[in-house]
């Protein structure tokens, strides 16, 4: 887990990749605490105007945490396929999450018996079936008042699967993640629950 200062470091970071990005400019990091060099999962979310404006993350702790949030951040903002890349006078009206992840793991359950398993709330779902694999991050349920049927469902559907591919051999696995959040763009910034 993540303290609340060293939360407030991965949203700071997220923001100076992409300023250093956009200008031009080398990102100066300066002193960061231990666990900036361990290798942890991470997704970087930017919202506009209270809608989605890119998202993109590792969900497997591939490389460390300071390199993860960096590139996600530059990625969010600059290469997510969904959105045209972000314009210099742009960031200043965006706000900034970062979610911390647990390393995945599988949810070994009959189908029908995997939305026992998945805590609202809590857990993110990744599912994979042949070679399409979808991932929706645990806030997503909450916000958009899914169930555990629904959330698995959608997260079949980000896979661009059938909604039911959970019940029909796909694996699921959950993942947890620590959130934190800037409350207005360049703003104060808390832990969500």
């Amino acid at each position: 887990m993540l303290s609340k200062e060293e939360g407030t470091i991965t949203v700071r970071l997220a923001r100076s990749a992409i300023i250093a990005r956009l200008s031009g400019e080398p990102l100066k990091t300066g002193d960061l605490p231990p666990i900036f060099k361990e290798k942890r999962g991470v997704f970087v979310t930017l919202h506009k105007n209270q809608d989605l404006r890119g998202c993109i993350g590792y969900p497997e702790p591939v490389m460390t945490l300071l390199s993860a949030i960096t590139d996600s951040a530059v990625n969010a903002a600059l290469h997510d396929p969904r959105f045209p890349p972000v314009q210099p006078d742009e960031i200043a009206h965006i706000m900034i999450e970062v979610t911390v992840l647990t390393p995945p793991t599988k949810i070994s359950a009959k189908p029908q018996d995997l939305p026992k398993h998945v805590k609202i709330g809590k857990h993110g779902i990744i599912i994979k079936k042949g070679l399409y694999q979808g991932l929706l991050l645990p806030q997503v349920a909450e916000e958009w008042g899914f169930n555990a049927k629904e959330f698995l469902s959608q997260t079949c559907i980000k896979a661009g699967l059938p909604p039911d591919a959970w019940l029909a051999g796909a694996e699921v696995f959950s993942f947890e993640g620590q959130i934190f959040t800037e409350t207005t763009p360049n703003g104060k910034i808390v832990e969500q629950d």
